[in-house]
Parts: C-alpha cells; sequence; structure tokens
C-alpha cells in the first residue's frame, strides 16, 4: 500500500506543518522512509520552526526541536516547549523531543533546534551524546554553542529568518516570559522588584 507522503511528494511549506503537527509515532503510517532521504537541513529546521509556531499559538514560548536518524533521516522525535501551557520550567522545544524520541542512542542522531541551546538543555545534548546539534537562531540568542562543540558535538548555524522573526515578535510581546524561560520566575520577581 503506497503511502500518503512518499518519495515522489513536493516538499512544500504546508507538508512540512502537517508533519510537524502528526505525531512522531504515526509519522510511519503516512510517510514512507525514502521521503526523509529527500529532506534537506533546512526542512528539518523548518519543521522545527512550525513547532515553534504552535509553541507561541499556546501561549508559550516559541521553540521548537526535532531529532532525526542520521542514516535514515527519519525523525524520531520532536516536540516544542510547554513552559506556560504545562506548568513545567523546563519542558524546553529540545527537551520536549528528547521526551518525545525515548530510550535511544542519541549519539547516532542530530537535534534541530530554532534557539540556540540553554544551560540545562546544552547539559542534556552533551549527557545524551548527540552527534550533531544545527541551531536555527543565534541573532536572538546564543552562548553554548562553543561549549558544545568544546564537548565534541559538531554544531552547525543554520538560521531561519522565519524562527528569527517569531522569537524576536515573542521577546518583545512577552520579554517576562522570556526571562523566565531562560533564568526562572525568581528571575522575573527580582525585576519586578527593581
Amino acid at each position: 500500500m503506497e503511502k500518503y507522503i512518499n518519495e515522489k511528494t513536493e516538499v512544500t511549506n504546508a507538508l512540512l506543518q502537517l508533519i510537524a503537527h502528526i505525531p512522531t509515532d504515526s509519522l510511519s503510517v503516512v510517510v514512507e522512509p525514502r521521503f526523509f532521504q529527500k529532506i534537506s537541513d533546512e526542512n528539518f529546521m523548518r519543521i522545527a520552526v512550525f513547532l515553534a509556531q504552535k509553541g507561541y499559538t499556546e501561549g508559550g514560548c516559541p521553540i521548537g526541536g526535532v531529532i532525526i536518524d542520521n542514516a535514515t533521516r527519519q525523525i524520531l522525535g520532536k516536540g516544542h516547549n510547554t513552559l506556560v501551557q504545562e506548568n513545567h520550567p523546563y519542558n524546553h522545544g529540545e527537551t520536549s523531543a528528547i521526551r518525545d524520541a525515548g530510550r535511544i542512542d542519541f549519539s547516532k542522531t542530530t537535534i534541530f533546534t530554532t534557539l540556540s541551546p540553554c544551560d540545562v538543555c546544552a547539559t542534556l545534548i552533551y549527557m545524551r551524546q548527540f552527534n550533531r546539534v544545527v541551531v536555527g537562531d543565534i541573532t536572538n540568542a546564543s552562548g553554548n554553542e562553543r561549549v558544545l562543540g568544546d564537548k565534541g558535538i559538531q554544531v552547525d548555524i543554520l538560521e531561519d529568518a522565519m524562527g528569527i522573526e517569531l522569537y524576536k515578535k515573542y521577546r518583545e510581546k512577552y520579554p517576562k516570559l522570556d526571562l523566565e524561560d531562560w533564568k526562572g520566575l525568581a528571575a522575573v520577581i527580582k525585576l519586578d522588584k527593581k
């Protein structure tokens, strides 16, 4: 039986947005494995950006993550920041994608993240021994790329204009949520007391 999305299917933003919203476990039902072979790094980053957009639409922080197998390029995990939506202080885009992937050998994977990883996410990426991390926005925030590189992880910067604009809009509209996501609620309370 031919799958809905196969190697002949044209890669469009609408299709990438659809893939972002299909649960990872269900992708194998509708996507032929050979389709992923033609997906570029830019396409995987755009899927992560659509996940970030989902987080923003839900009232949260616009950060998304996608994990792929380096050999097959199939998506193993994906997620978005749900700090606000789930009242969870460290369910960032990266941690959400890692949780979605489950207990796998991350040394054979790449994680795409729409924003430079925070200290917690960078530590988790290192601890789980990811082979490669691709960062989609160092314009709005950066800092742990060198740390990850020093730990032997290949770090590639692949800025996505749509993702950069989305995070900029979020940061301007919700500066306290942005601060809470990076530094915790204590930092927001401290700022309010000034």
